[in-house]
């Protein structure tokens, strides 16, 4: 009977859905570091774990990135380990959690919910500080499916909308930057975008605009980012991943002004683990089939 590995929690009644929907494979639910003979990993295992496992074909994440994995050896004597990521999948809340936390910040919904704890009537003071995304800049930088569908989202709000994908130029983001009232990162980790958005790149951003991170906390100089923001250089920012997870309890974002932290929370729904299980599933039958897998990883490109 050949093995899966599976590294994801699940509940009792999840691990059975997995067991009944894989047919004859025998699925594992143990530590994934005692299972070395399995062909298939359903999760996100230690690095070591793959490397030590000779049988293994292929691997389905449970997330998209898999920046871990990215320097494993990954040749088998029958061939190279496949690895399939969640591309797309986390596309619907991300969007929504961006165009949530923007309106957020325009209609001070975060001061509001801090005064209500307060029990503090401010009132009419409050109006001068209200913006409208009605007619807003808005640049998205990387155009995968979490910023295709932010653009969906914003089309309604008559924002005028530019992107970036993976070709920009260097002339191309400054000039973007200068004209965005607001900026929604959504790239993945790669040398070109590591470390991009530093002191003098957000300086170059127009003053009193919203930055926003979805893509990965090492787009950005949290630093800079930080000074920034509470220089009033920038209006705002809504982040959802940083470099340090959890985000340490001194760390400036957590009271940088007109700041939202979505704790890399974005992409999660009540029914995220049955998604999951739905996705290995499908997968798991065009591997069975030897189809090509959903989601395959390409390490070349870094996505």
């Amino acid at each position: 009977m050949t093995s899966i590995s599976c590294c994801v929690v699940l509940s009792s009644e999840q691990q059975l859905r997995l067991r009944a929907g894989v047919g004859d494979w025998d699925v594992r639910f143990q530590d994934p570091a005692e299972v070395s003979d399995c062909p298939v990993i359903f999760g996100n295992p230690e690095p070591d774990v793959v490397t030590g496992n000779p049988a293994l074909r292929w691997m389905q994440l449970e997330s998209v990135g898999f920046g871990e994995y990215a320097d494993l050896d990954l040749t088998r004597p029958n061939g190279m380990v496949q690895i399939t990521n969640l591309a797309s999948f986390f596309a619907d809340p991300v969007a929504e959690t961006a165009l949530a936390g923007i309106l957020a910040l325009g209609r001070s919904i975060d001061r509001l919910a801090v005064l209500q704890q307060r029990a503090e009537w401010v009132g009419d003071p409050l109006r001068e500080d209200l913006r409208l995304l009605k007619g807003a800049n808005v640049l998205l930088f990387g155009y995968g499916a979490i910023n295709r569908r932010v653009a969906e989202l914003l089309g309604p709000f008559g924002c005028r909308i530019d992107h970036l994908a993976s070709g920009w130029t260097d002339d191309a983001l400054d000039t973007a930057l200068a004209d965005a009232d607001i900026l929604i990162a959504a790239a993945p980790d790669t040398p070109k975008t590591r470390g991009l958005f530093d002191q003098p790149l957000l300086a170059r951003m127009k003053p009193g605009a919203v930055f926003c991170n979805f893509g990965r906390g090492s787009l950005v100089d949290e630093a800079a980012l930080a000074d920034a923001l509470e220089a009033g250089q920038l209006g705002g920012a809504v982040i959802d991943v940083t470099e340090d997870e959890p985000l340490p309890v001194d760390h400036a974002f957590w009271r940088c002004p007109n700041t939202i932290v979505t704790q890399h929370s974005a992409g999660g729904t009540a029914d995220e683990l049955d998604r999951k299980i739905d996705v290995f599933l499908a997968n798991l039958a065009r591997h069975q089939n030897s189809e090509p897998l959903e989601g395959l990883v390409d390490f070349a490109k870094g996505y």
